[in-house]
């Protein structure tokens, strides 16, 4: 999304060059310095997309083979595919190509109009990417919390087996003590009875 927006606002200022190039009494000098900033701008172009790599998949300079699918349930069943836009010059967004000139006013128009529907192509590709990007954060929320939910489960079974555990413990030491209680009073009931017999 950051390389996007990049390429947008590079884009915003190379059409501000265009359009300053268009200006027919302008000088030589001024055209050429206007028609240098509008393919540095390019270059610059060029260079965001190709460092826009995140854990060595670029899914905007159409170096992807295919787009990437991310799993989406436990059973791997499931995905959420986050597709390729391919934002570099001369593709199907960014018509410009790096050998476009603005040396010339007709130049420039020319440019101008495939600059203004580069603009608006990479605004509608920006959005596909911000829809598919919320969906991808908003499915991490829902795995974070699903985890969540599942440690806080099993804490509790585990709990749960402890509480059972030390109950059947108890139980087992009261057994023992009434046990123990009774065989005293039943060694104490004889006692007894010869007490009686004695006197």
């Amino acid at each position: 999304m950051a390389a996007g927006s990049s390429v947008s606002d590079l884009l915003v200022t190379a059409r501000e060059k265009v359009l300053a190039a268009m200006d027919p009494s302008l000088d030589t000098a001024s055209r050429d310095a206007y028609n240098n900033d509008f393919k540095s701008i390019l270059k610059q172009i060029t260079s965001v997309l190709n460092n826009a790599a995140f854990d060595g998949a670029n899914i905007l300079n159409n170096s992807l083979p295919a787009d990437i699918a991310f799993i989406a349930d436990s059973n791997a069943g499931q995905t959420i595919t986050l597709q390729r836009e391919d934002l570099s010059l001369g593709g199907s967004i960014i018509t410009l190509t790096t050998t476009d000139s603005i040396g010339t006013v007709s130049l420039a128009s020319a440019v101008r109009t495939a600059l203004d529907a580069s603009i608006d192509n990479v605004n509608a590709a920006l959005g596909r990417l911000g829809s598919k990007s919320k969906q991808v954060e908003n499915h991490n929320i829902f795995v974070t919390k699903l985890m969540d939910a599942l440690n806080t489960g099993v804490g509790n079974l585990v709990d749960a087996d402890m509480a059972t555990e030390s109950a059947k413990l108890q139980s087992l030491q009261v057994k023992q003590q009434l046990g123990v209680q009774a065989i005293s009073i039943a060694n104490q009931a004889p006692q007894t009875i010869l007490s009686l017999f004695r006197s």
